[in-house]
C-alpha cells in the first residue's frame, strides 16, 4: 500500500482512481463497509482505491477545545485502513486555510486534480467545503461537472447505524464487549511507557504506565482483562517488537493512594523482567472486571489484585 502525507506526496503520473473519504476515527465497521464499497467499485472499473483522510482532527482546528477524543492514533488508522485493501492512504493535513476551501475547490484541487477520480464512495451524512456546506448531493452535482461518480453509503452493521460518537458513549460506560462489537476489534490505546510511581512493583505487579497522546479516548475508571503490545518506531528493544502478553489494565486515579493522576496501566501476566520504559506500547482493551475501590489496607489490595489477574488469565486464555 502507498502512503501519501498531502497532495504534494500523489505521483505526478497517478491516474484515474475511486476514492473513499473521511475523517474515519475508530475505523469502525461502518467505516469498513464504505472502503469496502470503494474498493468493489475500484476493482469493477480496473481502477486503483484511495482513502482520503485528516490529521488533525477538522474539530480541532475549526472548533478547538470541542474536538471529540480520538478513537485511533494517525499511524493506527492508517495501518487499519491499509488492512482493508486499499491501494493507497492519503493523509491531508487540515488547517484553518484548507478548511475555508469551497465544496467546488475541495473537488477540484483533492479530487480531480491530483487524484483525477473517476468514483467517490462517503458516508450518507458526509459534509465538506467551507462552514460544512456540501453533501452528497453536492458531490454528485460536481460529479457531473468533472466526470465522476458519487455514492453515499449509510454506515450501517447489522441494521445498527454505527458512529464513533456511539462507540465513545459505550467506553465512557466501559462497555468494551459492545466496543468490540461495534468497531470489530478490541479498542485500543497507544502510548510511551514512562516512569510512574512504582507503586505496581513494590506490591509485585509491576506495570507499564502508558502516556498517551493527548485527546485520547480511554475507557471508564476500572480494572479490565485485555493485552499489552509493543510496537516498532525505533525505540523498541527487537525482542519486544510485535510481542504481545496477556495484560491486567488499571484505569483511573488509583484511589487507594491519594493524589494520583489518571493512569492507564497495564501489567503484563508473569512478567516482571520486562524493560519498557521510553517504549512505544499498545493496550488492547478486553472485558472491564471491577470499578475501582478504594482498599482498606495493602494486604486487601494486594489479595484483590491476586484475584483479578486470575480472572484475566481466564479470559485471556
Amino acid at each position: 500500500m502507498r502512503g501519501w502525507h498531502g497532495l504534494d506526496d500523489v505521483p505526478e503520473d497517478w491516474g484515474r482512481s475511486v476514492v473513499t473519504i473521511g475523517v474515519f476515527d475508530g475505523v469502525h465497521r461502518g467505516h469498513q463497509q464504505m472502503v469496502a464499497r470503494a474498493v468493489a467499485m475500484a476493482g469493477d472499473l480496473g481502477l486503483p482505491s484511495v482513502v482520503v483522510t485528516f490529521d488533525p482532527h477538522p474539530e480541532e482546528v475549526v472548533r478547538p477545545g470541542t474536538h471529540p477524543p480520538r478513537l485511533t492514533t494517525a499511524r493506527h488508522r492508517t495501518e487499519l485502513l491499509a488492512d482493508l485493501g486499499v491501494d493507497a492512504v492519503c493523509v491531508l493535513p487540515f488547517t484553518l486555510e484548507f478548511s475555508r476551501m469551497s465544496p467546488d475547490e475541495f473537488v477540484q484541487i483533492v479530487l480531480v486534480d491530483r487524484l483525477h477520480t473517476a468514483g467517490v464512495v462517503v458516508g450518507e451524512n458526509f459534509r465538506f467545503g467551507h462552514k460544512a456546506s456540501g453533501d452528497v448531493e453536492t458531490l454528485r452535482t460536481l460529479g457531473e461537472k468533472y466526470d465522476f461518480v458519487a455514492e453515499g453509503v449509510p454506515l450501517v452493521s447489522n441494521g445498527e447505524t454505527i458512529s464513533s460518537t456511539l462507540i465513545r458513549e459505550q467506553l465512557a460506560a466501559g462497555d468494551m464487549e459492545a466496543v468490540a462489537v461495534t468497531l470489530g476489534r478490541p479498542h485500543r490505546v497507544e502510548g510511551v511507557v514512562v516512569r510512574g510511581y512504582q507503586r505496581g512493583r513494590q506490591l509485585g505487579f509491576p506495570t507499564a504506565n502508558v502516556e498517551s497522546p493527548e485527546f485520547t479516548a480511554i475507557p471508564a475508571d476500572g480494572v479490565y482483562a485485555g493485552w499489552l503490545q509493543g510496537i516498532s518506531t525505533g525505540n523498541l528493544p527487537a525482542v519486544y517488537d510485535g510481542a504481545r502478553w496477556p495484560a491486567a489494565i488499571s484505569v483511573g486515579t488509583n484511589p487507594t493512594f491519594e493524589g494520583v493522576p489518571r493512569t492507564v496501566e497495564a501489567y503484563a501476566l508473569d512478567r516482571d523482567d520486562l524493560d519498557l520504559y521510553g517504549a512505544h506500547v499498545a493496550v488492547d482493551f478486553g472485558s472491564r472486571l471491577r470499578g475501582n475501590v478504594k482498599f482498606d489496607s495493602i494486604e486487601t489490595l494486594i489479595a484483590q489484585i491476586h484475584a483479578d489477574v486470575d480472572q484475566v488469565r481466564r479470559l485471556t486464555a
